[in-house]
């Protein structure tokens, strides 16, 4: 975290951690054994998103602790990085049941905690993982095929970051070729993290304003003016 206020906020982050494991906000809390917050650095410049807790992190209350979380940790190492410098976390906080897919109610529920955490934790970078977390993120209905790889500028909150679509590394583990395509996407990222931050998006009400100039412009200019012109009249 930068700024002066960095400690302020890691104390918020903590706060929220303690509210978060104590969530009933939908009805998963009744079958989960323990919330999974998140894990990692504070002051990451990186973060990941992924789609919701299995039965490891539901045990051990963290993220990642699987199979997906080693391969993750590899693809890390090949880029430079660990899992120390980033921070990561999942849409839902709370393991679905046989790990269905998450329902919109529980999405909607879990969404304020995740804004939250961007708020405080200030990354440059975002990397959403499969396509629960991408279409969140983005606000997006496109899968995560069409758009892995190709970074977006986004307003998450009040925080405008470099997002990332990748696949989750729980479909790369299944697939050899998805694997090379996540391996191929991380390998993007140093140089993601160097860029200069984008400057906030604009407003629905300044894209307006900017629409509606741009629409008087095109505008023919009125009879008499091409009158003059020997156009009319």
């Amino acid at each position: 975290m930068s700024g002066a206020d960095a400690a302020a906020r890691r104390e918020e982050l903590v706060a929220l951690y303690k509210e978060v494991s104590k969530c009933t906000k939908c009805p998963l809390h009744e079958t989960r054994t323990k919330t999974v917050f998140g894990a990692g650095n504070a002051d990451a410049d990186l973060m990941f998103v992924g789609e919701a807790p299995g039965a490891e992190e539901d045990r051990q209350g963290l993220p990642f602790v699987g199979r997906a979380g080693q391969l993750l940790n590899e693809l890390l190492v090949e880029i430079g990085l660990s899992r120390e410098d980033t921070f990561i976390c999942n849409v839902l906080k709370s393991r679905p049941p046989n790990n269905r897919d998450p329902l919109p109610t529980e999405i909607a529920a879990c969404e304020p905690w995740l804004w939250e955490q961007v708020r405080l934790i200030e990354p440059r970078v975002v990397c959403t993982l499969g396509n629960f977390a991408t279409k969140l993120l983005t606000g997006n209905p496109t899968g995560i095929t069409r758009v892995r790889g190709t970074p977006q500028v986004q307003q998450l909150g009040s925080r405008t970051v470099y997002l990332l679509p990748i696949f989750h590394p729980a479909a790369a583990l299944r697939t050899p070729a998805v694997k090379e395509q996540l391996r191929a996407d991380f390998a993007t990222i140093p140089a993601l993290l160097e860029r200069e931050l984008p400057g906030p998006l604009p407003s629905a009400a300044e894209i307006a304003e900017e629409e509606a100039r741009e629409e008087a412009a095109e505008q023919p200019p009125p009879a008499d003016q091409l009158g003059f012109f020997g156009d009319a009249g």
